[in-house]
């Protein structure tokens, strides 16, 4: 038997971030819905009208004894930006707000803890617009949406949902198997310590740990942060003969694996596109 709490989140298209937190381990149910508007029973087309001021939302039911609030926090923080208002990369609106909605005068005081140490870390440039607020009624979203990844058989396929959810260039790197101008990707000079992540699921694929200079112009990395993080395909493409980096989760193509990497480490060199690339400090 085990204690349930509560926390509820937006963080933009509740899609993505309900498969963020499902997967952590303490995390008993999930499920979105809407949340801080002023219409009863609203359904997902009177959300996007942007007419009734709900949030996208995912409420959590998590056993406190094997995951903190704290900690569903700090997933929270860092899992979008929120720096940008009513705005989470190409998706715009007020329903896609950051908010955190909390459920006790404990998680208030936690939620404005955290706000204010992640703005003395000064990890953003911009100031974070996070709306901290009491709870209000939740209203559970149409069944399609729950658990919407799993039921699609894990990323959305379909085109239209990565040209809207991605920039035109991430889009061409990464659904289009382009490459970036080498010695231009804003992780090249990159040295924090932390995990960098797809930039199209938010899957976790290398770490800082295995990150090194290779001179060749693009991000390099000796490994990846595990065996099944990335998939390896033979691609003769361009009259070449080279090997393929995918994102295992998303299937987003990621870049290119060669055999010249540090020998005292693995010998390979992942050459990864800073535009498939987000970055998690550690």
């Amino acid at each position: 038997m085990y204690n349930i709490s509560y926390a509820t989140f937006g963080a933009g298209c509740f899609w993505g971030v309900e498969e963020v937190f499902r997967k952590l381990p303490g995390i008993k149910e999930t499920a979105v819905g809407y949340m801080g508007g002023i219409l009863q029973n609203p359904t997902y087309e009177d959300v996007c009208s942007h007419t009734t001021g709900h949030a996208e939302t995912v409420q959590i039911q998590y056993d406190p004894a094997k995951i903190s609030y704290e900690k569903l926090l700090d997933v929270f923080w860092n899992s979008h930006n929120p720096t940008t208002k009513n705005r989470q990369g190409p998706d715009i609106g007020d329903q896609y707000r950051s908010v955190i909605f909390y459920h006790t005068p404990e998680q208030k005081t936690a939620a404005e803890e955290s706000k204010a140490a992640l703005e003395k870390l000064g990890k953003w440039k911009l100031p974070i617009v996070t709306e901290i607020t009491p709870v209000a009624q939740f209203y559970r979203a149409e069944e399609y949406h729950q658990k919407y990844l799993i039921k699609r058989g894990g990323m959305p396929q379909d085109e239209k949902y990565w040209k809207e959810k991605l920039t035109p260039e991430q889009y061409r790197i990464l659904r289009e198997k382009g490459t970036e101008t080498a010695f231009t990707g804003k992780f090249y000079k990159h040295h924090e310590k932390g995990m960098y992540v797809c930039a199209g699921c938010g899957a976790n694929l290398f770490s800082s740990d295995t990150k090194y200079d290779s001179g060749s112009g693009w991000p390099s990395f000796w490994d990846a942060v595990k065996a099944d993080a990335v998939k390896l395909h033979d691609d003769s493409s361009h009259g070449m003969l080279r090997v393929e980096a995918t994102c295992a989760n998303c299937g987003g193509h990621l870049g290119h694996v060669f055999d010249d990497g540090p020998k005292e480490k693995t010998g390979k060199r992942f050459c990864i596109n800073s535009a498939c690339l987000d970055f998690k400090h550690s």
